[in-house]
């Protein structure tokens, strides 16, 4: 990575802008063909050009825009698409520069309820969360992006025409030099939650709209609070709301107030207005860690703001013939939990081998509909984690608020109620169960790692060298192994990755994966289980992976 982006402050990194530049295309006497166009260079867009790119894959990048993002927006970057950045060669730089945690604390009226801890237990190599502003990830996605030579980025070309035909995508592409059209074999929409190319194809997504408004601020100050996720119900200094703060790089602090429907946008997001409320937010912080009065105002400055609703809402079916969503422009959740982007991320990772596969023409096209049903079946899955934790915040009766308040009262005291508690169920990736990917278990383990589950890390030491599980994966399918390599194992035509007491020596990956010998787990290019054994044969290897790649 370039040192620059491991130095540079927030405002330095926001203030770039990328060349708009002529392309051939723009001449060509008849539409360029392109095998992957991606629409959007967000986090979602850019991890899934780079993960085609490194699988060898021609990618045309376009964007509307020639910036970064403006403010924190996303910020909470989970575990798992941390590991997912590990891959695609940019995690290292986002744990350097990100604030990483795993505690949280909840907070009712003035007092601290309970606190949490989203890792527990020791061997993994990345933390449950990092906080990082989403201008900076998109950075380092940039800068990868731009050392891969089979990426090519085009900003300030925006997508204004799509149709489709039995032989490819055909788009118009608007430019500060006029509009000129390519044709692609397939186009990944990661347009954003507006999704120019949704509305193109006269698509729409539904779903349930929350009538509430919060007002993001971006603090920059100098304060010791622990790198935590507080979150406050009620508190004496913003009463019958709710409050969310993190810290973030570069001495910035995200707080989250929650306004109601009928405040006023405009209004809410002026300085004078924003900063009576910090003040109280810091009064309360710095009392909760006994430090008495928090700074005075003129010692922290407002560096961002913005009054968000938001909704809890999919589009119907992520695949459209040649054109597939992916991030915000299929799905989008309310921001408690961080399911928004994380998700994103994993649908780049899930569609990214498979659309490799059928542009190859080693799989057929209908991998690509698994990719569309078990995308959709993990919007769910976070769409009903994100709409209950935003019923609990914001209640919407008065029997409701009672509920919520009593159910807060009793976790002072008792486990079972800390259970209903919730702030935001944060974000874990999906397992998905029912895929017709998998192959079902036809011996006894645990429930954890089954089937459809994302394969868990664990610390290893292989040949004299510390490493960890993922990290050793194959960029295709692994099999496995504890013990030993089956005698056939040469013949499969899959990385073969054998663990022993030897390497597990801290006994993380027998125990997470319920090893013993002669248990094998076969896994997914994506790095999530599609079968497990404890006596596998050739032939049930191979059925799998069939399975798995849409042969069988």
């Amino acid at each position: 990575m370039r040192d620059p982006l491991y130095t540079a402050s927030g405002t330095d990194i926001q203030a770039t802008e990328f060349e708009y530049r002529r392309s051939p295309d723009q001449d060509a006497a008849t539409p360029v063909r392109h095998p992957v166009v991606v629409v959007g260079a967000g986090p979602v867009g850019l991890s899934l050009a780079i993960d085609l790119a490194q699988r060898g894959q021609r990618v045309l990048l376009l964007d509307n825009d020639h910036k970064l993002s403006t403010g924190s927006r996303a910020i909470c970057f989970a575990k798992r698409t941390l590991e997912i950045w590990d891959r695609l060669g940019v995690g290292q730089p986002m744990v350097d520069k990100g604030v990483s945690w795993n505690v949280g604390k909840v907070f009712f009226k003035a007092q601290q309820v309970f606190q949490f801890d989203l890792l527990p237990e020791a061997g993994h190599e990345r933390p449950a969360f990092v906080n990082l502003q989403q201008y900076y990830a998109e950075a380092y996605l940039a800068a990868r992006a731009g050392e891969l030579p089979n990426i090519e980025i085009r900003w300030r070309h925006a997508v204004a025409g799509l149709e489709q035909g039995g032989d490819g995508a055909r788009l118009a592409v608007d430019t500060p030099d006029g509009r000129y059209e390519i044709v692609a074999d397939y186009v990944a929409a990661c347009d954003g939650s507006r999704s120019p190319l949704r509305g193109l194809l006269g698509l729409e997504s539904k779903g349930r709209v929350f009538k509430d408004r919060f007002l993001i601020a971006d603090v920059k100050m100098k304060a010791d609070f622990p790198a935590e996720r507080w979150f406050w119900f009620d508190p004496p200094f913003h009463p019958n709301q709710s409050v969310l703060l993190h810290r973030q790089p570069d001495g910035v602090w995200r707080i989250d107030f929650q306004l109601g429907w009928d405040a006023d946008p405009e209004v809410e997001k002026r300085p004078e207005n924003i900063i009576p409320r910090v003040e109280a937010l810091l009064r309360a912080a710095a009392a909760s860690k006994g430090d008495g009065l928090p700074l005075p105002a003129h010692l922290f400055t407002l560096e961002w703001a913005s009054v968000y609703t938001f909704a809890c809402l999919r589009m119907d079916s992520f695949r459209h013939g040649r054109v597939l969503f992916a991030g915000d422009s299929a799905h989008g959740v309310s921001p408690f939990g961080a399911r928004g982007a994380n998700s994103g991320v994993q649908d780049a990772e899930n569609l990214a081998w498979k659309l490799d596969r059928v542009l190859r023409g080693t799989s057929p096209e209908a991998l690509l509909d698994s990719y569309a049903r078990e995308r959709e079946y993990a919007a769910d899955e976070n769409i009903l984690n994100s709409t209950r934790a935003t019923d609990f915040i914001t209640p919407k009766s008065e029997i409701s608020r009672l509920f919520r308040d009593a159910t807060l009262a009793l976790a002072r005291e008792h486990g079972f109620a800390r259970k209903l508690v919730n702030s935001g169920r944060l974000s874990v990736p999906a397992t998905l169960d029912g895929s017709t990917l998998n192959t079902a278990d036809g011996d006894a383990f645990g429930a954890l790692m089954r089937p459809g589950a994302a394969a868990a890390d664990a610390p290893l030491r292989i040949a004299g060298r510390d490493t960890w599980l993922l990290r050793e994966l194959g960029p295709e399918f692994t099999l496995l192994c504890w013990g030993m390599a089956p005698a056939w194992a040469a013949e499969l035509g899959a990385k073969v990755l054998v663990l022993d007491a030897h390497s597990d020596a801290e006994g993380h990956a027998a125990r997470r994966y319920d090893l013993q010998p002669g248990s094998a787990y076969l896994i997914r290019p994506d790095q999530h289980v599609c079968a497990r054994w404890r006596h596998p044969s050739l032939p049930a290897v191979k059925a799998a992976m069939a399975r798995a790649c849409a042969l069988a």
